[in-house]
This record gives C-alpha cells, structure tokens and sequence, in this order.
C-alpha cells in the first residue's frame, strides 16, 4: 500500500528553514538519551513533532516505541504506519521491521516485498521467510536454488528454524541445484557484507546537521523476538509441506524435551569397519557449534562416542554426520536412540 504525505506535514516540511533543522536534528538523539536512561516519555516527546514533520529516524524510533510499548501504549498498527513513513524514506531499518511486523500480523502478500528487499540485505528472519515462499511457491515463484540461497544464510545466521528446513530440503532439491544455491549463498554474503560499508560511504544531504544520530538509535535487537515459529518439519510425499510453512511469532527454538526411557531391546548398534551408511545430527554456520554438538551428545548417548564424527562442509554449512554404519537399519536404530535423547538424527546414504 502506498502511503501519501497529509497536508499539514507536507506544509510542515516545506515551512522549514534551514536554521530550524540542526537544532530539531539535535533532538533526536536528545530523545535517544532519555530512552536509554528509561524515560520514556520525554523521548516520546521529543520524536513526535520531528516525525510529525518528516524526520525518518525519529519515524522510525516512533515505530519501535508503539512495538513495544513504551512511552506509550502498544499498538501495532500504529508502529507500522511509523514505520512505513520511515520506509519510503529510505529508512532500511524500518523497512526491515515493517515487513516483519506486517507479516506477522497476517498481511503475507503486502510484506513480502519489504520482506525481499530484507533478505538481500542480510536479515535472517526475512531470509528465512522468503526462502520458505521460494520453496512452496507461495505468493512468488517457485526458485529451488534462491530458496536454498536465502536458507543456507539464514542457517548460518545462528536462526535455528533455518538449518531445520535447510536439512528438509536436502531431501528434495536435486544436488546440482544445491550446489548453485551454495553459490549464490557466497555471493549473498559477500553483497551483505558490502551493504554495510556502502551505506556508512553515503553522503549525508548538505542541509542537515551533521549531529543527526544513526538510524540503529533505538536497535532491533531491543525488540522481543518476532516473526517465525515454525512447526517441526515432517517428512512428506510431497514438497509443497517442507519447510513447514511459516506462522508468526517468537524466533526462539522451542526447549528440547527430557530425554526419554530407551527400552532395552533398542541397543545401540556396533559402528561398522566401513559402511555405506551415516547419520546426520543438524548442520550449523559455525563449525564450533557441530563440535559442541558432538560433545553433547557422546554424554547423553551411551555408545554414541564409538562412532567416527564427521564434519563435512558444504559452503558457509557444516552438517555433523556420525559413522560409519553397515545399513540403514543399523542407521535407523541409532537414530531411535539419538531422538530418544531429544536431539535431531537422519539416516545418511553416502
């Protein structure tokens, strides 16, 4: 939806000289300092008028305060009217939270546009999101390949539901297309990596006052977690159900249950001299992470430390593999004990 100026803030923006500006730039990073020191109230004061006329910062700190609720009272349809003002200003900040915010409201069609130009940009909500459209075929076009892409970022992002839908997919996209997504994955990292820099390199307009605060003043990640809360995946006949399709709120991993009673008959198979069989434990951006897996799970496994560990890249992945195992019975079963531990398993034909 696009949004349209009204006349008094049109009037006011046109009204102002350049005098006026420096000192009203000045007072948002007043509103900044107050915010941080807990009052609320007089940030809320000082942003409204500058948003009022046209301010994207304050707009956009406007925003975060009706998301949270501080300084006034919550009101979600109102922080994404702030927030889109700040929007069609430029604002990447607020484009990002409004995307999220609107999503997560219900309105899919009307933020995934936001939502895209997020993904780009590096945000691991939104990447996770457009990956998932991209993989059904919802509401844009099927792309297997920009849909490992974007997941493959995410997961290296540390966003847990990525690498779960990252492992759902390895199911079904062909190898090759894998691969590509890989590819391009390296490309998108280095692309989020330059954004930064280049818009730290912009030039600031020459009519405002060089004491105007960054747009990060009041930082996302003062907000609570929002956007995905995705099912477990379950295997399926069909691909359109994996991932499973995204729901809003809370990015947070659900806690891993208690592990449960293993009946005796359930024995752990015995690895194998060599085998054409592994398991697969989860895959993680950061190869410190499969190792403290790893280290976890001999703890919790009886037996489990007599296999092989593998950590086998692929790109920016590293996916934590056991073996080597003599059939997928044997790798089945060992999964059985895994999962009775609470943690995720795989069979792996090599």
């Amino acid at each position: 939806m696009k949004h349209f100026w009204g006349s008094a803030a049109v009037a006011a923006l046109m009204g102002m000289t350049l005098p006026a500006l420096a000192p009203a730039y000045a007072d948002v990073k007043t509103g900044v300092d107050a915010w941080q020191q807990g009052d609320y109230a007089k940030a809320i004061a000082e942003w409204r008028p500058l948003a009022q006329a046209g301010d994207p910062d304050a707009q956009f700190n406007l925003g975060q305060a009706y998301k949270l609720g501080r300084g006034v009272p919550a009101d979600l349809p109102t922080a994404i009217d702030w927030y889109r003002k700040a929007t069609q200003q430029g604002h990447t900040r607020a484009e990002d939270n409004l995307g999220l915010l609107m999503f997560q409201q219900g309105d899919r069609s009307g933020a995934l546009p936001y939502l895209q130009h997020a993904s780009i940009r590096g945000e691991p909500r939104a990447q996770y999101i457009v990956a998932t459209s991209l993989f059904n075929g919802d509401l844009i076009g099927k792309d297997w390949v920009r849909a490992y892409a974007l997941m493959t970022r995410a997961s290296a992002s540390g966003l847990p539901q990525a690498t779960e839908s990252l492992t759902q997919m390895d199911k079904f996209i062909p190898e090759d297309q894998r691969k590509q997504g890989l590819a391009m994955a390296a490309n998108l990292e280095k692309s989020e990596k330059s954004g930064v820099t280049l818009a730290a390199a912009s030039p600031a307009p020459t009519t405002r006052a060089p004491v105007r605060p960054s747009p990060s003043a009041v930082r996302t990640t003062e907000l609570p977690a929002s956007t995905i809360n995705q099912p477990t995946p379950t295997p399926v006949s069909s691909p359109k159900t994996v991932p499973q399709r995204v729901a809003a709120a809370k990015p947070q991993p659900a806690p891993k249950p208690a592990p449960k009673a293993t009946p005796a008959a359930a024995t752990i198979p015995a690895p194998a001299a060599s085998g054409g069989w592994r398991v697969q434990l989860g895959a993680f951006g950061e190869e410190g992470r499969a190792r403290g897996l790893w280290s976890q799970l001999t703890g919790k496994v009886s037996g489990l430390s007599a296999y092989q560990p593998y950590l086998v890249k692929a790109g920016t992945i590293t996916r934590l593999q056991a073996g080597p195992i003599a059939s997928s019975a044997d790798a089945t079963r060992l999964c059985s004990r895994i999962k009775a531990a609470g943690a995720d398993c795989m069979p792996k034909k090599l």
